[in-house]
């Protein structure tokens, strides 16, 4: 990363340092995890219909469904589709009136994506639609008792934390692969990532949760980790946690240490620090 990175008022620097931990997948032999600590205890969460500006700023009710989602495979078509058959005109503001997927679906640059209708997503419920504004495969998991992840497009449920992967390659000429699971920043969305109006995932406005990422963003982290690698992951979070504690008070427990206070940046995600100055 260079020093000509785009800065955002208000946001993140993306080149702040994070405090990462590695692990075996008890799991998968031959692969391991790499996680951002920094970001999964940080006090992020979806402050959609509430606090959201929008990636785009003249249509801030839109959130980030400007854009439509891009399906990964075949599955996570499938998964949609399935969904989209069970949603009737009641649920759905913008339903097409036939459940083939060319009613709700298009190509750009040769990928599939939900269609965008009059500026966003087909299946966002605009406000004022009676069933509420909001993902209409969002809101349907909520009715009938189910996860999210299990009914939205992938990059919907997966957004604000990513998962990459890459092969290490080590000095013995064995290998691993190595999952990464982190934060979904601006550069995510590829080099357009910089000029989006505002993104959550770095503003103070979005990190206002009670409860760190790990925790509430648990069924989607197990999803993308399996159980075991979650319970692994939860662990090191907590004994994060207890670090940045004990790194950032006094003996006497009322006031942050002088070296503690050098160590926040580190520990404690800067947009979660700003959120809690104000």
């Amino acid at each position: 990363m260079t020093d000509e990175t785009p800065q955002h008022p208000g946001e993140t620097d993306l080149t702040a340092a994070r405090t990462w931990v590695e692990f075996e997948d008890p799991a998968q032999e031959g692969q391991r995890f790499r996680c951002d600590l920094t970001w999964l205890t940080s006090s992020w969460t979806c402050v959609f219909g509430s606090g959201c500006h929008g990636i785009d700023a003249d249509k801030p009710d839109f959130g980030c469904c400007v854009l439509g989602a891009h399906f990964t495979d075949k599955d996570d078509i499938a998964r949609v589709k399935a969904v989209a058959e069970e949603l009737g005109e009641d649920e759905w503001e913008l339903h097409p009136g036939s459940t083939r997927r060319s009613a709700w679906t298009e190509k750009e640059d040769g990928e599939l994506k939900t269609k965008v209708v009059d500026g966003a997503c087909i299946f966002l419920n605009r406000p004022g639609f009676p069933a509420g504004a909001g993902c209409a495969l969002h809101q349907h998991a909520v009715l009938t008792g189910v996860e999210p992840h299990t009914v939205k497009p992938d990059v919907c449920w997966q957004l604000p934390i990513r998962r990459t992967y890459r092969t290490v390659e080590l000095p013995d000429d064995s290998s691993y692969l190595e999952v990464s699971i982190g934060e979904y920043d601006r550069r995510g969305w590829g080099s357009g990532g910089h000029d989006l109006d505002w993104y959550c995932s770095g503003s103070p406005d979005a990190h206002v949760a009670a409860d760190p990422v790990y925790v509430t963003e648990r069924a989607g982290l197990i999803e993308l980790m399996g159980d075991a690698g979650y319970e692994e992951l939860a662990e090191r979070c907590e004994a994060h946690l207890a670090l940045v504690a004990a790194a950032t008070t006094t003996k006497g427990g009322s006031r942050p240490s002088p070296s503690g206070r050098r160590l926040l940046p580190l520990l404690v995600h800067p947009a979660t620090l700003a959120a809690r100055e104000r």
